[in-house]
């Protein structure tokens, strides 16, 4: 599984032809003190369309929310703007080439690749390798049937209440700022590893939706984020570690008020000891879930 991908909020996705599991319930959280309830839910940015996600708890804390919380802002002027900031930051010094710096290898898959799902060579050689990866991951998934529109922040988003509060934990520039902070050399090593999963390893999307929907927190941090702590720990650090320190600061001003808030965020930040669930259990909030 890719690990930029993978951990990034952003584009955490799947195969359309994912197998279903026998329950189909995706994990959440429900983080309480004396007069707080926040619910946590891990997204999938990009889902098929009719694909049977949302539990039941999930539609209940909706319902009773004061205020929900995305990574993002959800609507078409955020969008705008990080597509305007992703061609800005995304682009190549002059001069530079994307597949000149490819080895011989991962410059083959890159022409296959690029053909398969009609991306133009001469767009892909002026990018850097995060935003060429992004694009090249987005058409696959593309191809296979998963779509923005159907994923969880647009189909929350859309589904609640109008007057609800909505809230952002990051901007636009933020976030693209921080897939063109990650140091070249492993950009580089990305995009190879991408490159090499998107031709040799399809089923990789399979297994994370697979974990995801049967709300299998095991076996979805197997795929989602083991590769990157043990493969690229500064990357890991940079993705999940610290943005979640961030996210956690802001939390935590909310829990100091009182009502129910409902807080949808990249399933990879949810997982493990350095997700939000088990950093808050350590701050003395009493954590219900998986």
């Amino acid at each position: 599984m890719t690990r930029l991908l993978s951990l990034l909020g952003l584009i955490i996705a799947l195969g359309a032809c994912a197998p279903q599991p026998a329950r189909a319930e995706p994990a959440l959280w429900i983080v309480r003190d004396a007069d707080s309830e926040m619910v946590l839910f891990g997204s999938m940015h990009l889902l098929p369309p009719g694909l049977p996600w949302r539990p039941k708890a999930l539609d209940v804390a909706l319902a009773q929310a004061d205020d929900l919380w995305f990574e993002l802002p959800v609507d078409p002027e955020t969008e705008a703007q990080a597509a305007m900031l992703a061609l800005r930051y995304g682009a190549l010094p002059p001069g530079q080439s994307l597949y000149d710096q490819l080895p011989p290898e991962s410059r083959e898959r890159l022409t296959r690749l690029a053909a398969r799902h009609s991306l133009p060579p001469n767009l892909l050689d002026r990018l850097k390798p995060w935003f060429a990866e992004v694009l090249l991951a987005s058409a696959a998934f593309a191809a296979a049937g998963a779509d923005v529109e159907q994923g969880v922040e647009k189909q929350v988003s859309l589904t609640a209440r109008p007057e609800l509060d909505r809230r952002a934990l990051e901007s636009a520039e933020q976030q693209i700022a921080l897939f063109d902070a990650v140091p070249m050399d492993e950009q580089w090593a990305n995009l190879i590893d991408t490159l090499e999963q998107l031709e040799e390893d399809p089923q990789g999307y399979d297994r994370l939706i697979a974990a995801w929907l049967s709300g299998d927190v095991a076996a979805l941090e197997a795929e989602a984020l083991d590769p990157m702590r043990e493969a690229a720990p500064g990357l890991y650090r940079r993705m999940v570690v610290d943005r979640n320190t961030a996210w956690i600061e802001q939390l935590e001003i909310r829990l100091a008020g009182s009502g129910r808030s409902v807080v949808v965020v990249g399933a990879g930040h949810l997982l493990g000891a350095d997700g939000l669930p088990e950093r808050l259990r350590a701050l003395g909030y009493e954590v219900e879930g998986p």
